[in-house]
């Protein structure tokens, strides 16, 4: 190789994640009409619970508790004491749906790769593999359609236990054979089970992929097959939405644009530095600290934490996904129910200035955020610490009331923007005071 192709190679492999982002998000693909459907739906829930649950449940130290050591045969042989007898599909949904949420996320398959369904592609399968036998995502999917509230699937794109996924820079002590990486193999492997989620569950409103980052330290580019993956969902299930949790701008086929344990714009975690597009948004979050079930991880936020970050979300126009890991025996951990419940109570009480929302007029501020509904604009006092609160926005405001009793509040006007002032600082979870404009937001 002369020195110029070197040059030129080497640019090309520092640029191939801007290259590769740049090339999948063309303006080839077009929502179908099911799908915007879909998207507006999507937009109008503005809560929604993930279900982070396998046999790494048993281990109760996380999802990822086979990356950090053991062999993947040794892991298998938990499938065989896996029979979560408290699961109970009915009382999930209703808790969830007696939370406010309006749709659940289930972990269909993780980087473990076992699968939490009935799939023809493996035994390694909560039906075949354990003494349970139940289809576990049949029972959650039938009863989602009884209490309507919908379904999203997570499914992985790798795996650290078969042999013909390719290596990434994950999952590389569990006794893989690097050398039997067969990803043809594999690519066939994941587009059957797809077809059988889509096609043997009901309707499904989105599939929430996550793995494309375990080769974006590849010194080739990976090339992860996704348009033709992309187009199988969409003719499969015309009003499924796409998500994929690869911490890039959305690539072509996508329908909504994930953020990882940050809202969006903001990359305390370091996994969300990507700009925000024009699509539906999310963000997924835990309730605790850990995705799966972990025994020790008892630090669970508090409500009003929870409330907090839900309404920030909705002040961005985003969507909030918060995560629960049920315990091994299939229940979903106290704490966390108790966390549903008052969420619950909460959305019951002031669930009108979240769902189907639009972000504020301007961003959130130190005291909190703002809300929007056609001509109410709905602010979220959070974290007030004066009784003068500053709107940064020019607004002609016919009517300043609080929500929860109606009772007037005084404001005053500048060049720019409004002032709210309050009798008293509040305390409570959130002081929300309705605005009703007479004309758009400048």
């Amino acid at each position: 190789m002369n020195l110029k192709i070197k040059i030129i190679s080497c640019l090309l492999s520092a640029l191939s994640p801007i290259m590769m982002t740049a090339a999948t998000t063309d303006s080839h693909y077009t929502p179908s009409p099911e799908v915007i459907s879909s998207q507006k739906e999507f937009e109008t829930d503005r809560f929604g619970i993930f279900i982070h649950w396998g046999i790494y449940s048993m281990f109760a130290r996380g999802e990822w508790y086979l990356n950090y050591g053991p062999k993947a045969d040794e892991y298998a042989k938990a499938a065989k004491g896996f029979y979560p007898a408290d699961f109970d599909a009915s009382a999930w949904v209703s808790a969830i749906k007696d939370s406010g949420a309006r749709y659940i996320c289930f972990t269909t398959r993780h980087h473990d790769g076992f699968s939490m369904f009935h799939t023809a592609e493996s035994d390694y399968n909560i039906v075949d593999a354990t003494p349970f036998k139940r289809d576990v995502l049949k029972e959650l999917s039938d009863e989602c359609r009884r209490q309507d509230v919908k379904l999203h699937l997570y499914y992985s794109h790798i795996d650290w236990t078969r042999d013909d996924y390719p290596w990434g820079r994950t999952g590389r002590t569990t006794g893989k054979d690097s050398l039997k990486a067969d990803w043809p193999h594999y690519y066939a492997f994941m587009n059957r089970q797809l077809r059988e989620l889509l096609t043997n569950y009901g309707p499904i409103r989105a599939v929430w992929f996550d793995g494309w980052w375990d080769h974006d330290e590849d010194k080739t580019p990976f090339d992860w097959e996704l348009p033709e993956q992309y187009r199988m969902i969409h003719e499969l299930q015309p009003a499924c939405m796409i998500g994929n949790n690869h911490h890039q701008t959305p690539f072509e086929g996508e329908d909504l644009q994930i953020f990882e344990r940050d809202l969006p714009g903001e990359n305390t975690a370091g996994l969300s530095g990507q700009a925000i597009s024009r699509l539906p948004l999310e963000t997924c979050n835990t309730m605790n600290g850990m995705w799966g079930y972990k025994i020790e991880d008892t630090d669970y936020k508090d409500t009003r934490t929870l409330i907090h970050y839900l309404v920030k979300t909705a002040g961005m126009g985003a969507n909030l996904l918060l995560n629960i890991g049920p315990q091994p025996n299939g229940e979903l951990p106290a704490a966390a129910l108790e966390r549903l419940k008052e969420m619950g109570k909460w959305m019951r009480e002031n669930g009108e200035t979240i769902y189907g929302t639009s972000a504020g007029p301007f961003p959130a501020q130190e005291w909190g955020t703002c809300t929007r509904k056609g001509s109410r604009l709905f602010v979220h006092l959070l974290t007030p610490k004066s009784t003068d609160i500053f709107l940064p926005a020019k607004l002609n405001i016919r009517k300043a009331t609080v929500l929860a009793d109606g009772s007037k509040v005084r404001f005053s006007k500048n060049d720019n923007g409004v002032t709210l002032h309050l009798d008293a600082i509040p305390d409570c979870i959130d002081h929300i005071i309705e605005l009703e404009i007479n004309q758009p937001v400048k």
